[in-house]
């Protein structure tokens, strides 16, 4: 090899090692803070549902009155990101959602929680997508797929971690006269607090402001990023009308519901599943683990593999079909000894397909949207996903669940929706593996 080749893969794996290691383990744990603050309303409802008096379909409005807000603010926030910056704005957003979240514990009613669940999301709003933004300015594509994969690993520790955990502080109930699930409130909020003020320390907005590269490696990293930014993109510059109007968006952001609904539904309903089926509140802490435990592994290996095969269409498209099996294996569990090992396993494919579908779906997307429509793209086509997931989709189990009395009938809706995001992904990157074959002319005409 030349010394200047040689010379430039030291820089380039020097400088991809050290902008992976400062802001990829931070970024983790704070989005593990944000799932924590998401799901544990799941873990509150074993007490708190009977203390505040809810009945399944109030409880399921209020965990998906969450998502509402965050649709509402999702792509307004990223777009504050843009402007403001995002030490600054992903600081704002943790600090605020912190207090929030343990504001939850003052709750006394279905009023009081409805309000307090709304004003969460809408504070939470845009950390996700603006955190995968923010990571684009840093990652050249062919490391993407590997470290969203890795970042967004927080999802299945956050419950693998948290489930434990929540139910734990459920233990410390009576403690200073407040209820178990009002500690895990308290004590799951003040953290985020704290680690938003130090995003001020810890983030840099741009690579060309980060001292903690050398020139060399700023200038390394720098034009790596200019020179993907000036190829084509299959969305080029539209407008926010535009791009809300644009075929491939919607189709992009129905495909990335199946993945949200499956973890939002299961995050808010799976302790009580398991809870149905006989299981004590400590045993559900640790067997509602396991298949969060197993999709930590799972969806880091099969980013890295996308990375590695430079494929996206079918390592975004198989883990949704197996999310629908997964669903569609919950109706069969039965009752009895096995019927724990059969919902658990059952459960463990709809969980590894909703989150080893990210890493790649993100990479894939992330390589369509042009500079000028990054910001609203992302936060669009989350902020829908999560409405449909969120929003609509946790509402369904509920409401179900209260018609029919079983769980597994409430998720049946599930299987329609993931098996329709891995067709609709299939269909709309067939042209060509990474979906580049999408030509701006057919974009452009398909805007208006």
């Amino acid at each position: 090899m030349p010394k200047a080749s040689e010379a430039q893969a030291s820089i380039e794996t020097l400088t991809m090692r050290r902008v992976i290691f400062r802001l990829v383990p931070f970024l983790m744990v704070c989005y593990f803070f944000a799932l924590l603050d998401r799901v544990n309303i799941g873990f509150a409802a074993l007490q708190m549902n009977k203390d505040l008096g809810l009945t399944p379909s109030m409880f399921g409005l209020a965990a998906s009155l969450f998502f509402v807000s965050y649709f509402l603010v999702e792509v307004p926030s990223n777009l504050a990101l843009q402007r403001f910056g995002a030490r600054r704005w992903i600081a704002r957003i943790m600090i605020t959602w912190g207090i929030l979240s343990a504001a939850m514990s003052l709750v006394t009613g279905s009023a009081s929680l409805y309000v307090m669940r709304f004003l969460l999301g809408a504070a939470e709003a845009g950390f996700f997508p603006g955190a995968v933004l923010y990571l684009t300015y840093w990652l050249p594509r062919e490391y993407r797929a590997r470290v969203l994969a890795t970042f967004t690993v927080s999802i299945p520790v956050a419950t693998f971690i948290g489930s434990p955990l929540s139910v734990g502080m459920l233990e410390l109930d009576g403690l200073l006269g407040l209820r178990g699930w009002q500690w895990m409130f308290i004590l799951e909020g003040v953290p985020t607090v704290l680690l938003g003020f130090a995003c001020l320390f810890v983030l840099s907005d741009r690579p060309s402001e980060a001292r903690w590269l050398s020139s060399d490696q700023r200038d390394w990293l720098q034009g790596q990023l200019d020179r993907e930014t000036l190829a084509k993109r299959p969305i080029g510059h539209l407008s926010f009308w535009e791009l809300a109007r644009n075929k491939y968006f919607l189709a992009m952001a129905i495909v990335c519901a199946g993945a949200s609904s499956t973890g939002s539904v299961l995050s808010v309903w799976q302790p009580q599943l398991l809870k149905s089926l006989g299981l004590t509140n400590l045993q559900i802490g640790f067997v509602n683990a396991i298949p969060y435990g197993i999709a930590t592994v799972l969806m880091i290996l099969w980013g890295r593999h996308s990375d590695r095969t430079t494929e996206r269409r079918w390592h975004t498209a198989i883990p949704l079909l197996l999310a629908a099996c997964g669903f569609a294996l919950i109706n069969f569990t039965g009752s009895g000894s096995l019927s724990v090992a059969a919902t658990v396993f059952a459960v463990t494919c709809a969980l590894v397909g909703a989150y080893a579908f990210k890493g790649p779906f993100w990479a894939l997307t992330s390589g369509w949207l042009s500079a000028s429509t990054i910001a609203a793209g992302l936060a669009g086509i989350n902020a829908i996903a999560n409405l449909i997931g969120g929003g609509i989709m946790v509402n369904v189990v509920g409401q179900i669940k209260e018609a029919t009395g079983s769980y597994a009938l409430g998720m049946l809706p599930l299987i329609v929706l993931t098996a329709l995001g891995a067709i609709s992904v299939l269909v709309i990157s067939r042209d060509q593996e990474d979906g580049v074959a999408i030509t701006p002319a057919k974009i452009g005409s398909s805007a208006h």
